[in-house]
């Protein structure tokens, strides 16, 4: 069975093919399609966000696929970045130039309670024909660190500690992250549509 993946993030692709290693899906993802067109993410939740991806890209490709929408909340932030953790530094926005700008953003709070946070998902499934298929959440709590630390991950991963951890999600193994991730919680709520017989059509 082939499904989309909407999205052109690389890690993002990994982390969902090495999720469902063990199920016969063959993922795909908007690297595969360079015919679709940028789609403009406008909505005011994660979930909304998520729909007009999978949507979008569906009804184009007539394929089943899955998106996500997903960011990190600080608590000391009023919750920023959210919905716009991936271009929070402006214009050109890079994960490095987005870390920066929270770690300066944070400088001042010396005190770890005070740095509480959390990545949250909105994971959807769509179908051009069915429309909303599934949707499920996920939702990760933790501390922003004071420095990067770890080579792994992707996104804000270096500079946030899980709860219960003393490293950073980037210093975590594929596995470590997976089980409590908030995209992993996601895609284990996904998994388990899947193997109650979607996959089967």
């Amino acid at each position: 069975m082939e499904i989309v993946i909407a999205t052109k993030n690389k890690g993002k692709v990994k982390e969902i093919n090495h999720f469902f290693k063990n199920i016969d899906i063959n993922f795909k993802s908007l690297n595969d399609y360079p015919q679709i067109p940028e789609i403009i993410e406008n909505g005011n939740t994660f979930e909304e966000n998520a729909i007009i991806k999978a949507k979008t890209t569906s009804e184009i490709l007539n394929k089943p696929v899955i998106a996500d929408d997903s960011g990190l909340q600080v608590d000391y932030l009023n919750g920023r970045p959210g919905i716009y953790s991936s271009r929070y530094s402006g214009i050109g926005a890079t994960d490095k130039s987005n870390r920066l700008k929270l770690l300066g953003e944070l400088e001042s709070v010396k005190e770890p309670l005070k740095r509480t946070a959390r990545f949250v998902c909105s994971m959807v499934l769509w179908e051009s024909k069915k429309g909303l298929v599934f949707k499920t959440y996920g939702i990760c709590e933790g501390t922003i660190g004071f420095k990067e630390k770890g080579e792994g991950g992707f996104g804000y991963d270096s500079i946030f500690i899980p709860s219960g951890f003393k490293k950073t999600m980037a210093q975590l193994t594929d596995d470590e992250k997976n089980s409590i991730s908030h995209r992993g919680k996601a895609l284990l709520n996904l998994h388990d549509f899947f193997i109650t017989g979607y996959i089967k059509k």
